[in-house]
């Protein structure tokens, strides 16, 4: 197996500036897919003129958005200033939406500091023309602490509706996520796991079922810090799209949104400010198309251009 991963790109400077020149995006250009199903920006979700280049006419019927919690991969800002950032991305959003659209935001929630900026964007929401559908959590398998508090191993994803978007109800693949629930059924008393007959369950909005990434797993893009896994994003699309529906995501980073999208028959549209990311989100497609594999495991998207460069 190679071994050969990225640092943490954002807390890497001098490495991002030296795949600079690898990357085909400049601030400002996009990326056409050959196939013409999907296109990369590298743009800033902010500016509407951004995201209108990106779409180019187009309406999406789904938003799957990743923004980086307080702006902290690029610079520590203000709450207030990080709230007047969403706002208009949102609104950005709300503007390339259909009238019957769907809206989901994963956001962090600084346990540290009041649970910013979780509670603040969902204040922020209410001045939209969105209907709150749900707060869903992703349980990580691997958390992280100290021996003084409870261990973090949550992620949080916000669910918003425009109008009356399709909904595909979604099941788990594995059989009846919590044992117990006791019930007396003609007189015998049974387990959860003894009652029902099939094979999976309903998702809910606890989702317990989905493997965190790591550096092991085939889906992995070292380099990147807040990498969704591959299934999360699966899910989201074929819940709430319909095939060759458009999918579009502001904040690309590891490129999954473009990825899932593609593998599930959908059209996709994806930016990202970093020319470093908007490069890993194309050459992921590549390399899927490629390969048929889903990311680098253990090594990373640049090993030609970094091949001599020791972990």
């Amino acid at each position: 197996m190679i071994n050969n991963p990225l640092p943490r790109l954002d807390t890497h400077p001098a490495l991002k500036k030296e795949l600079l020149p690898h990357c085909r995006l400049a601030p400002g250009e996009i990326w056409v897919d050959p196939t013409g199903r999907h296109r990369v920006g590298c743009l800033d979700a902010g500016q509407a003129g951004d995201v209108a280049a990106l779409t180019d006419g187009r309406r999406a019927g789904l938003a799957v958005h990743d923004p980086p919690y307080n702006l902290a991969a690029f610079e520590a800002r203000a709450l207030a200033e990080f709230i007047a950032w969403c706002r208009r991305w949102v609104q950005n959003t709300a503007d390339i939406l259909l009238p019957d659209s769907a809206l989901y935001v994963w956001l962090g929630a600084d346990q540290q500091h009041h649970f910013q900026p979780l509670p603040d964007f969902m204040l922020m929401m209410r001045d939209f023309d969105f209907t709150p559908r749900s707060f869903i959590t992703m349980r990580n398998q691997r958390g992280y602490g100290t021996q003084k508090n409870w261990m973090a191993v949550r992620q949080e994803l916000l669910f918003y509706t425009k109008g009356k978007p399709p909904f595909a109800v979604q099941y788990t693949d594995i059989p009846k996520i919590l044992r117990g629930y006791y019930k007396s059924v003609n007189g015998q008393r049974t387990e959860n796991m003894s009652r029902g007959k099939a094979n999976t369950i309903r998702a809910g909005n606890v989702w317990v079922d989905i493997q965190q990434v790591f550096y092991r797993m085939e889906e992995n893009v070292s380099g990147c810090y807040a990498q969704k896994p591959l299934k999360s994003i699966e899910r989201i699309i074929a819940a709430g799209s319909r095939p060759d529906d458009l999918v579009v995501d502001f904040f690309s980073h590891a490129g999954t949104t473009l990825l899932a999208a593609d593998r599930l028959g959908r059209r996709c549209f994806v930016m990202d400010i970093d020319p470093v990311f908007a490069e890993i989100t194309i050459r992921r497609l590549e390399h899927f198309r490629q390969t048929g594999k889903s990311g680098w495991q253990n090594s990373h998207p640049f090993e030609v251009e970094l091949q001599n460069r020791k972990p």
